[in-house]
């Protein structure tokens, strides 16, 4: 179907028709995994993230190229996981970048938005590596940019751009060796492809029907909620000490947190006459922490309001009231201090909404002298692991880690919940510190934040342990890192494939231990295992051996591990703990 421009309604057919393809054939991309483990996660990443998107384009109705793109890309952007995720949501953020005064796209301006989408991805990257997705996306942008000078045609130039795309995939394994070594393609290189597939299919044949993928009968993702657990969180957490514990409940003047939205099609008399200003002056009479964002279609009001009446008789003047939330904050209050425990702000319904988007800022946080110092979020999987990080005082925990990563707007909205000065990080995951990042970037010049790059839950505990309260940032961000990279940590799991790695034959169903992300052990005893293991990881001088118990460990094995320890290493301390952790039968962390 040749077609000389793309419109807005064209372009949300495409990512619909990319969206489907995708997740059609993200159980595959998740196989791509490099090594056998039963957590290969990039499809389920990439969809999630893409569905995010393509969520919100389906709320829209637009000729726009422009305007769509801006939606999908704030979707991508709060709705990223994991790092494939966050490299996809930051290709389609500068495509977006382009695409924002247009109302459709030639073939020349579809190839430069593919080329500045490529440019910001690389940039938000600290060390690109090549083999990967960013890979895949330059060499057919770059070649789209070449042949869209050669073509008007833009179903002509998305046949040469998926071409091109499958063939920087296949040379992927050339590029990074362990893919070479492995017998695979880049998974994310493997998302983008299909993505770019479902774009070719609809401008080909004008639909987003899915065809069954290659590999067998596709089965759709199934995902994993991730939630915030904050200190609401009974199970979870039991940090006190903060601001809200030294403030009374009769100081809170302001008692009901009120959110809502006004449709202005709807109900209104006095839509053509709304002044924002005025509505917020009118607001700040008997209210405080007012936020208004308004367009032509919707009004979105947050306010701290003494008379809730009032509020909502304000409101009706321009609309029918939708999506109401009021809470009444020193009940709220009342509640958690009688268990020990300090508030978390009610759900912010306006978190969806990044910088570039709309000028709104990130939910009111108390003035200074109400604020605690620091603040701490961590990502867990595992009650046992959870019950550490809050115990040594973490405000926030994250459910999450491999095969379920927490998105962007999961770090924004738990910073959000945390009324401290300044904000640390610890991803405990090398696959979630850049959705992290990008939640930092999205509140930068609204909230002082830290990430610290810990890679593993062994490290994380290790940063947590290194802060000290009295210390300033600066100090404390110097003394975690330096916590880090003094912890070696070790993972026990099992394989899903038949593979070799670094002259290791491995095969599926054994136990596979793995040091610092490299696989060094593989038995079909799960004690042969973890022994191999931690023989591989403890060195003269090491004087601390920590083991987290999975949920699937078995307890005479641990018992037995445990033993064989304190035979073989005397010198060395051993400490055992419930992790509660999936997937792995044990972490272990080794520290000098």
């Amino acid at each position: 179907m040749s077609k000389r421009s793309i419109n807005g309604t064209d372009f949300t057919a495409m990512v619909l028709a990319g969206a489907d393809k995708l997740q059609q054939h993200a159980e595959y991309v998740n196989s791509l995994n490099v090594f056998p483990v039963p957590d290969g996660d990039t499809g389920t990443n990439m969809n999630l993230t893409m569905t995010a998107g393509a969520n919100e384009l389906k709320k829209i109705n637009t000729s726009s190229v422009g305007q769509c793109a801006g939606v999908l890309s704030k979707g991508l952007l709060m709705g990223a996981r994991g790092n494939s995720g966050v490299i996809l949501s930051q290709l389609f953020r500068g495509f977006s970048r382009y695409s924002a005064q247009h109302e459709e796209l030639s073939t020349v301006q579809f190839a430069a938005a593919l080329q500045t989408g490529v440019d910001t991805a690389y940039k938000a990257v600290v060390k690109p590596v090549e083999g990967t997705i960013l890979t895949v996306a330059k060499e057919a942008a770059r070649h789209a940019v070449y042949y869209a000078r050669r073509t008007s045609d833009v179903t002509e130039l998305m046949t040469e751009v998926l071409t091109k795309a499958k063939e920087a995939l296949a040379n992927t394994p050339e590029l990074l060796p362990v893919l070479k070594q492995v017998g695979v393609v880049d998974s994310g290189g493997q998302g983008l492809v299909y993505i770019y597939e479902g774009f070719h299919q609809y401008l080909t044949n004008g639909n987003h029907a899915v065809s069954t993928p290659s590999q067998g009968q596709a089965v759709p993702v199934k995902t994993v909620p991730v939630s915030v657990l904050t200190k609401t969180d009974l199970a979870l957490t039991t940090v006190q000490t903060t601001a809200q514990s030294q403030l009374s409940t009769e100081d809170i003047e302001f008692l009901y947190d009120m959110e809502f939205f006004i449709n202005r099609h709807l109900g209104g008399t006095a839509v053509a006459d709304f002044d924002e200003d005025a509505f917020r002056k009118a607001l700040s009479v008997n209210g405080d922490s007012i936020i208004v964002i308004s367009d032509d279609e919707t009004i979105k009001v947050h306010v701290h309001s003494k008379a809730p009446g009032e509020v909502l008789n304000l409101a009706l003047k321009f609309g029918e009231i939708t999506q109401i939330h009021i809470l009444n904050m020193r009940e709220q209050h009342r509640d958690l201090l009688t268990a020990g425990m300090d508030i978390a702000p009610m759900p912010e319904v306006f978190a969806d909404i990044p910088k570039e988007i709309s000028s709104i800022q990130s939910p009111a946080v108390p003035p200074a002298d109400d604020l605690a110092p620091f603040g701490f979020i961590a990502v867990s999987s595992g009650k046992g692991i959870a019950d550490i990080f809050k115990s040594l005082g973490v405000d926030a925990v994250l459910a999450g880690g491999q095969t379920m990563n927490p998105s962007t707007e999961d770090f924004v909205n738990a910073i959000s919940s945390i009324s401290a000065k300044h904000v640390y990080i610890l991803p405990n995951n090398s696959n979630i510190i850049l959705a992290a990042q990008q939640a930092k970037e999205l509140l930068e010049g609204e909230r002082d934040i830290t990430v610290i790059p810990s890679k593993s839950i062994p490290q994380g505990i290790a940063a947590a342990f290194a802060f000290q309260e009295e210390d300033a940032v600066e100090s404390n961000t110097e003394n975690m890192l330096e916590a880090i990279s003094q912890v070696k940590s070790g993972q026990v799991t099992h394989a899903v494939r038949d593979t070799s790695f670094d002259e290791l034959e491995i095969k599926s169903g054994q136990f596979i231990g793995i040091s610092n992300s490299k696989i060094v052990a593989a038995a079909d005893d799960l004690l042969a295992s973890s022994t191999a293991l931690l023989s591989n990881m403890i060195e003269n001088g090491d004087e601390i051996v920590t083991i987290l118990i999975g949920e699937e460990a078995n307890a005479e094995v641990t018992e037995t591990l445990g033993q064989w320890l304190q035979e073989t290493y005397p010198d060395v301390e051993v400490e055992i703990h419930e992790g509660g952790q999936p997937i792995y039968y044990y972490l272990f962390s080794v520290e000098p």
